[in-house]
């Protein structure tokens, strides 16, 4: 059911979008946005040579250490409206396998079963990946064409805990670039004299009530919820 309804509002959604940009081109709080990629070269200017050359189809000596040591990577994917979604995905470092200087492979570990990102890539399999490595301020992405498996000789080397995952993803690297420092730096992300006490941020089971009403148990959400995670219930 809630897949359905998922997927109903989906579909609303995908209606009101189109309307919108039928109607206007205006954003509903603005007249002022950018339209074209002239307009946005005129503000911006262009990107310096260097930046670009970065820029490879490939990975090389240097760049796959990103990956051998990013224990967390988001994925980006779209559906074939265009509807986004971006998803993270964790293991022990190195996870995602290098198959070769070209080809990745992350495996699908147990979830929501909402399965988004697989989804979407059945859909379209256009896909970007951003790999973070702890303390690193520097971040590598990768962008190509994904494509879903389920090669047991291919995911045997994946397993974790004796646990084979059932699915992996493909991914064919068609850009593969580093991605510089500002944002982190900007942001002061690792440093721990600026990290937040989870205690003062709201719950799962919290956010469930203030979108269920006041007669979802909270406390038995965050309780059972907090005992699968001790016992590592659905991990692999």
């Amino acid at each position: 059911m809630a897949v359905a309804s998922r997927v109903a509002r989906e579909t609303t959604l995908d209606s009101d979008i189109k309307e919108k940009m039928t109607s206007s081109s205006r954003h509903r709080l603005t007249s002022q946005v950018i339209q074209t990629e002239d307009q946005l070269r005129a503000l911006l200017g262009e990107p310096a040579p260097l930046t670009c050359a970065k820029i490879s189809d490939r990975l090389n000596s240097m760049t796959r250490m990103y990956i051998e040591r990013s224990p967390f990577v988001c994925f980006a994917t779209s559906d074939a409206a265009g509807n986004c979604d971006l998803s993270p995905r964790g293991d022990p470092a190195g996870f995602v396998r290098i198959l070769d200087d070209r080809t990745l492979l992350v495996p699908e570990r147990p979830g929501n079963r909402l399965a988004d990102s697989l989804r979407n890539i059945l859909a379209s399999p256009r896909i970007g990946l951003l790999f973070i490595v702890p303390g690193v301020t520097d971040t590598f992405r990768v962008n190509g064409r994904a494509t879903v498996t389920v090669d047991t000789e291919l995911l045997a080397p994946c397993a974790v805990e004796g646990k084979v995952p059932r699915l992996g993803i493909l991914v064919d690297v068609e850009e593969a670039y580093t991605q510089c420092s500002k944002a982190f730096l900007r942001s002061h992300l690792w440093d721990p004299q600026r990290f937040v006490d989870p205690a003062t941020m709201p719950t799962g089971g919290q956010v469930h009530r203030a979108i269920q009403g006041e007669q979802f148990d909270a406390q038995q959400y965050d309780e059972e919820r907090a005992e699968r995670y001790r016992r590592r219930t659905g991990f692999y």
